[in-house]
């Protein structure tokens, strides 16, 4: 076993691949379990050591990589200074930084072993330090288009964040120039609060564009507008980046299904007060008239809809089952709506061309289901093909002041958490 130990220890600090080779093959397999784990520790131990000479060249070969997957699977459980955490973050590295290879990277850091509770492990990790591991393995799933894994990944962040309490931490320059404390301390105070902030906009980040991927527009729009909200908290992310989240709220509000919630989302984005710098974004161009004439019940006109589905992505450009895409149902619907507010009856080949996007057939089938699931008050005359609207009898601006005040209650109720969390 010594000499295994020196051959392979030798072959690391000369780059011998073929003799690593040898040793974790065919010597390898004559070797009890325990000296496997013992041989494998050793192994990772001396590459780590080495690792200035030894990678990243040693990546490049397949011939080691074998070998790294090998002693990764026969480890004793403990490596000394946690080297196998060590190389898995060098190799995650290299996949990211110099392959691109996303989902591999992924799945090499999800093995890192971490102890949540006993601080004196070689493999204890501060709660931050544990999410930023899951957060990284979401967004490298992100990459390729993996939601399902990702979701997984981000989920366990976020499990991790509601556990330990981690949360936004306001910066306050008085604070930091208080007459006791060192610069020291204040410099290391500011640093992990700085660390802390970055970790919980990536993990919101990762968790939006997850709910966005999976179709989930409603809950996706909440989360972007809280993403472009972020300035509140740091001067870290460029106002561009913000106005982009903004966008990206404004397009999940719009595809999500019609709803009370959600047209409390739109009055929600439809009062940001950056709202027109949009239409300076080619992206987002048509979003604020899209959203204020969906806000305030007006007909979207058929070029807007085709100007605003030209900047959609391919996950939500999806056609339904009914042949229309989610656009053009969601357009379709709140149009529906706010035509009710302008007719008492009206024919379904007068509809159709009035909607500007479909058939008067297709037109009575949208209707017939908002009737039933009641997103629409209305009846339908089969016969003589017309729409009837019965208006609610309750006083529809009572309702939608009743709807400002609770979305401005909201609004001011998530101010005062956020301030309370930071102080």
């Amino acid at each position: 076993m010594e000499a295994l130990t020196q051959t392979v220890s030798t072959a690391i600090l000369t780059s011998d691949y073929p003799q690593l080779s040898l040793v974790f093959t065919s010597q390898w397999q004559s070797l009890g379990q325990g000296e496997q784990r013992t041989l494998a520790a050793h192994f990772i131990k001396s590459a780590v050591a080495a690792s200035s000479t030894f990678f990243p060249a040693a990546f490049q070969s397949q011939t080691i990589l074998s070998v790294i997957t090998a002693t990764l699977d026969h480890l004793p459980p403990i490596v000394e200074g946690a080297a196998d955490n060590m190389l898995r973050q060098l190799l995650f590295e290299y996949k990211v930084n110099e392959e691109d290879d996303y989902s591999t990277a992924a799945r090499i850091l999800s093995g890192v072993r971490m102890e949540t509770t006993d601080t004196s492990s070689v493999y204890y990790m501060s709660p931050i330090e544990r999410c930023d591991v899951f957060v990284k393995v979401a967004e490298c799933y992100l990459e390729e288009d993996l939601t399902v894994e990702a979701e997984g990944a981000v989920t366990k962040a976020g499990t991790i964040i509601e556990n330990s309490g981690i949360t936004f931490v306001k910066n306050d320059d008085d604070e930091n120039n208080g007459g006791d404390d060192d610069d020291g301390n204040n410099k290391k105070k500011n640093k992990t609060d700085e660390q802390t902030m970055t970790l919980l906009l990536r993990y919101k980040s990762t968790y939006a564009r997850i709910l966005d991927a999976n179709r989930k527009f409603l809950p996706a729009a909440t989360k972007y507008h809280d993403l472009s909200t972020a300035y509140l908290y740091t001067d870290a992310i460029e106002e561009d980046d913000l106005l982009v989240m903004l966008g990206k709220a404004i397009t999940c509000a719009i595809l999500s299904p019609n709803s009370a919630q959600r047209q409390r989302v739109l009055g929600l984005v439809y009062k940001d007060e950056r709202l027109q710098q949009l239409d300076s974004i080619p992206q987002f161009q048509s979003h604020s008239s899209v959203l204020t004439k969906m806000y305030l019940n007006r007909i979207v006109q058929k070029q807007e809809l085709e100007q605003f589905e030209s900047s959609l992505a391919d996950h939500q450009k999806a056609i339904m089952a009914d042949g229309l895409t989610i656009v053009e149902r969601g357009v379709l619907e709140h149009n529906m709506v706010a035509v009710s507010h302008l007719y008492t009856s009206i024919y379904f080949s007068q509809l159709g061309d009035l909607l500007g996007v479909i058939d008067g057939e297709k037109a009575e089938k949208v209707a017939a289901k908002m009737i039933t699931d009641g997103s629409l008050t209305g009846s339908i005359d089969e016969m003589e093909g017309l729409l009837y609207f019965h208006p609610s009898a309750t006083n529809e601006s009572s309702l939608l002041r009743w709807d400002e005040t609770i979305t401005t209650f909201c609004g001011q109720l998530n101010k005062v958490t956020d301030a309370v969390r930071a102080s």
